[in-house]
């Protein structure tokens, strides 16, 4: 009997997709945790209020950020920086005039802006950074706080 595979033994071509099941189900899982604890924006801790209103959330609007260190940034790009000569107060306004075409797609319009700053940033800097913004047209700020925690 020569030249033929006559034999009950037949060769399976079928891949065994089992083990990648399992790693993508692992992948999730692990997208799905760490997810939430993304932070967007840059890392401040903000003041307590207790009587506040329904807030928007940071994206909806373009958010600036003051961090304690001086470091000021909107939504995630430096606009300021105190130990870097390059950034300057100046470039904020054509900042925000970027950060609002991007978000809501058009120049025109009421313009507001969602304010976070750290708790141990100074007062008279709010005040300053306020006034810049004023300048640059910007019509409302909003203030970001936390909910208080206690009661009374």
């Amino acid at each position: 009997m020569a030249g033929g595979n006559t034999g009950a033994s037949t060769t399976k071509s079928d891949p065994n997709v089992v083990p990648l099941c399992d790693i993508l189900l692992v992948l999730l899982i692990i997208f799905m945790v760490v997810t939430p604890m993304i932070q967007k924006g840059a890392n401040v801790k903000l003041p307590e209020a207790s009587n506040l209103t329904e807030q928007r959330q940071p994206g909806q609007l373009p958010t600036l950020y003051v961090q304690k260190n001086g470091k000021i940034a909107l939504d995630e790009q430096i606009v300021f920086d105190p130990n870097d000569l390059k950034y300057t107060m100046a470039k904020l306004p054509s900042l925000i005039e970027e950060a609002f075409e991007k978000i809501t797609g058009e120049t025109a319009g009421e313009k507001k802006l969602m304010l976070k700053a750290d708790i141990e940033v100074e007062y008279g800097r709010i005040v300053e950074l306020i006034g810049e913004l004023k300048r640059a047209g910007i019509e409302d700020i909003g203030i970001i706080t936390e909910q208080s925690t206690s009661s009374g």
